[in-house]
């Protein structure tokens, strides 16, 4: 399998019969998310993907993709390298009956009015949702080490000397 020009849409349907696969890249100029949500996106996309139909008849996209992104540590505020290997399995589906009926292995693929998808946007669709939700340095390698960590102290409250809400319940009590 050689290297080719990933295509901007492609027709689901089409490629699983024809059986394509793909093995190329993305620029980093088109995935305008991505470079919004990291610092910087150190390298292209190299995706891998195979159409297919599998043995219940069903289309599938099966993929993966790599990239390396820079991302700032939430603890220590520096810059660092974080690789994203992502791989993913797509289904088409053109009905709701057909969405309830989809394997849990497969992600629902939504296609435009003449059954095609964005690419381009399913795979920086996957990096995005690869990223971490806090973005942290490990622990060995980060600048604020454990012992610097605080998390907060939690002051003791003097006992204030506030009337007993059940008080009167307690005098209604003696009365019978």
């Amino acid at each position: 399998m050689q290297k080719v020009k990933l295509p901007v849409e492609v027709d689901p349907f089409k490629a699983a019969k024809r059986k394509l696969d793909y093995q190329g890249s993305l620029e980093v100029k088109q995935a305008p998310r991505l470079i919004d949500a990291t610092l910087k996106v150190n390298s292209d996309v190299d995706v891998w993907l195979r159409f297919e139909i599998d043995p219940q008849g069903l289309v599938v996209l099966q993929g993966k993709a790599v990239t390396e992104v820079e991302l700032e540590c939430q603890r220590c505020g520096k810059p660092y390298s974080y690789a994203i290997d992502t791989e993913f399995t797509y289904s088409p589906v053109c009905s709701e009956k057909q969405m309830e009926l989809l394997p849990e292995e497969y992600e629902v693929l939504e296609l435009d009015e003449n059954d095609m998808f964005s690419l381009h946007r399913l795979i920086e669709d996957e990096l995005l949702l690869s990223l971490p939700l806090i973005a942290m340095h490990e622990l060995s390698e980060c600048e604020v080490k454990v012992e610097q960590q605080s998390f907060g102290v939690i002051e003791e409250k003097a006992e204030e000397s506030r009337p007993n809400p059940f008080a009167v319940l307690e005098s209604l009590k003696k009365k019978d």
